[in-house]
């Protein structure tokens, strides 16, 4: 069986790190529209934000095995097959982007709305606050988000096993669930958590190693939001 537990583990690695690459991609822009498009965003538009948003939760509250089934087309469409770990990354993927954009909805929003008054006070155009503020300010908010999806994922990857999808999960449930043989199954679960426990370890030293540095410049930051209030004083004098 260690041959096959290996093979396994590496198909199971391989579509979690392939639909999470492909989330992170596609639903960091999303996330980040979201929060632009709001009331009261850079980019106000209350349609466009309501179609997103709208589509966005029609994503994540769809349950990843009926998303599996309904996508066995497209899947077959886009791999040539609707079973393996290979097809098993179209839906993984697209699950994945409506969660991770909410996270990075929540993370966006949490940045101090006075730094980007201050940067669009100096000249700055939108590209410029979500490249040189959005985004650093909530990087360590973004990181804990790409762990929690990677975690999801692991779990969606399980249940995907169980529909011919490949990795671990298909593994505990062709041999060890299928064969009765419960000490496979204590293992397969072992491994899973142990995989988990260090994305997860890696994950948080990330996030504050992230934090430390973000303290680091924190002084530079207070000194633009003190140095924007003599500038319009002064433009207010002059008007």
């Amino acid at each position: 069986m260690q041959p096959l537990l290996v093979q396994a583990c590496r198909e199971t690695l391989a579509m979690v790190g392939w639909s999470t690459l492909i989330a992170v991609l596609v639903g960091l822009p999303i996330g980040i529209l979201l929060v632009l498009t709001d009331r009261g965003g850079l980019l106000q538009n209350a349609p466009v934000s309501k179609v997103i948003g709208q589509v966005v939760n029609v994503g994540r509250s769809m349950p990843f095995i009926i998303l599996m089934v309904a996508l066995t087309s497209f899947t077959r469409w886009i791999t040539g097959t609707s079973i393996g770990s290979e097809a098993a990354i179209v839906p993984l993927a697209i699950s994945g982007i409506p969660f991770f954009a909410r996270l990075v909805e929540t993370a966006v929003r949490e940045v101090d709305h006075g730094l980007v008054e201050a940067v669009r006070a100096m000249g700055g155009n939108t590209w410029t606050i979500v490249r040189k503020v959005l985004v650093p300010e909530s990087l360590p908010s973004l990181t804990a988000a790409a762990t929690t999806t990677v975690i999801a994922l692991i779990g969606y990857s399980a249940m995907a096993g169980a529909v011919g999808g490949g990795g671990l999960g298909d593994f505990a449930v062709r041999y060890g669930y299928q064969r009765f043989d419960s000490e496979l199954m204590w293992i397969t679960v072992a491994i899973l958590a142990v995989v988990i426990s260090v994305i997860q370890f890696a994950g948080d030293l990330a996030v504050r190693s992230l934090r430390r540095r973000g303290r680091s410049v924190a002084a530079p930051r207070l000194w633009l939001l003190r140095a924007k209030e003599p500038v319009t004083a002064d433009a207010d004098r002059a008007a």
